[in-house]
């Protein structure tokens, strides 16, 4: 049986470790290669000057906010919108996150924002030494229930974070710092980072006061079969090789079976993770890949996701059997390191 906790204050130390999706029998998963589109993303590809986080510039442009989709997972959703000459990112992107705010319009079926429904946000700040962004809401922010106080934190901590230069997070409510969240006492001592994970789940028997978090990408599908990522933090036994760990879990697949699924499948080995500056090397071996064989978009898209959000590298150069020319679906060429993208699951609103 799968337990999924909300764990209140849980401290997610180690490294949120490398993730390549996974479950099933070839280099994909039988499902997600089917004729459903992959998450549309915008890609800035090569590591001269990569940014990991999301660029957001003045007047029309894109911004990636966590929304809640109808199974209770988060889910980075790429909106387009207007950002004025006066207007903050990060604070533009808290208002867009607003249950039934003024932006409720704009944000696809099957999603929902989970900031308390008439927050404002009172003040937003940006220390770039620090790279602390630090919000203060209004009084309606304390009115929620408890069971969505760690979606809340997680939320508004991985949208921020997000923002190229924001690596931590501070809530203040009402003119003062909180000392933990106002319903259910989630603590609030120190700034929030990534650390804290996002959709955390475990499986049965694992001792949390004795985990290590490993950072995984599945997918989901929306009911009008678009398909999107979801990121999941797994607790897994304390190991002293993160990355190994990582691997055993993604290959093993999602705990949730039924919303969720992988896109490598398990005969899929590893044969070498490289890190050399800024760029990780994946080697991936399968026997049933033949060279200018042409490999999932989806596939390539979860593999840059999850090894530059677990290792916080600016780009991953894929190679398969020890060859590096590797060609996706759309005919995209993944010959060279890959970036972030910037932006990701532009669902239709």
């Amino acid at each position: 049986m799968i337990q999924k906790r909300w764990i209140r204050g849980a401290v997610l130390s180690g490294v949120l470790v490398l993730p390549i999706l996974t479950s099933g029998c070839g280099l994909f998963s039988q499902e997600t290669s089917q004729s459903i589109d992959p998450p549309q993303i915008e890609v800035k590809e090569g590591v001269d000057n990569a940014e990991t986080g999301q660029a957001v510039v003045e007047g029309e442009t894109q911004m990636t906010v966590y929304l809640e989709d109808r199974n209770g997972y988060l889910a980075p959703i790429s909106l387009q919108t207007t950002l004025g000459a006066n207007e903050q990112a990060g604070q533009k992107a808290l208002e867009m996150m607003v249950e039934n705010g003024a932006y409720a319009s704009q944000l696809p079926e099957d999603f929902r924002a989970v900031i308390p429904q008439g927050t404002q946000i009172k003040s937003y700040s940006y220390d770039k030494e620090q790279k602390l962004a630090t919000v203060e809401f209004s009084e309606p922010f304390a009115d929620y229930n408890a069971q969505d106080e760690r979606t809340i934190v997680e939320a508004i901590t991985w949208t921020l974070t997000a923002m190229t230069g924001i690596e931590g997070v501070e809530i203040w409510y009402e003119g003062a710092k909180l000392p933990e969240m106002p319903v259910d006492g989630y603590p609030l001592d120190e700034k929030l980072t990534r650390a804290v994970g996002i959709n955390i789940e475990a499986a049965e028997g694992v001792n949390y006061g004795q985990s290590t978090p490993v950072t995984l990408y599945f997918s989901a599908q929306t009911l009008n079969d678009e398909q999107y990522y979801v990121p999941v933090t797994r607790l897994v036994a304390r190991s002293s090789d993160p990355a190994k760990a990582a691997l055993e879990q993604l290959i093993s697949g999602p705990l949730n079976k039924k919303e969720l699924t992988s896109v490598i499948l398990p005969d899929v080995l590893v044969n070498d993770i490289v890190r050399e500056g800024n760029t990780v090397t994946v080697d991936l071996k399968d026997e049933a890949y033949q060279e200018g064989q042409k490999l999932p978009t989806e596939m390539l898209q979860a593999l840059v996701l999850s090894v530059t959000e677990s290792t916080g590298a600016a780009a991953v150069q894929i190679k398969v059997n020890g060859e590096a020319n590797i060609v996706d679906m759309k005919d995209q060429s993944y010959s060279e390191p890959v970036s972030r993208p910037h932006h990701v699951n532009a669902i239709k609103s």
